[in-house]
């Protein structure tokens, strides 16, 4: 496994990592949520986190402007 060329500014700037990131939080959210006393109806996150996770895959296809796109 061979890192990419500018890896550091792909995880700075790609927003299919800023999106994975989102998904990220919004799963740990949802694990402590029951804590949080029902501030948010069962699910919620979830779906979140799905959209999150669904946009971060379309991002990850698309060509990023201001991205240098070598390997």
């Amino acid at each position: 496994m061979k890192f990419i060329k500018d890896w550091r500014q792909v995880l700075r700037w790609a927003w299919s990592v800023r999106l994975m990131g989102l998904a990220a939080l919004l799963s740990a959210v949802e694990a402590v949520s029951p804590h949080l006393g029902g501030v948010l109806a069962p699910g919620q996150l979830a779906l979140v986190s799905a959209l999150a996770t669904t946009g971060a895959v379309v991002a990850r296809i698309l060509v990023q402007k201001d991205l240098d796109h070598g390997t």
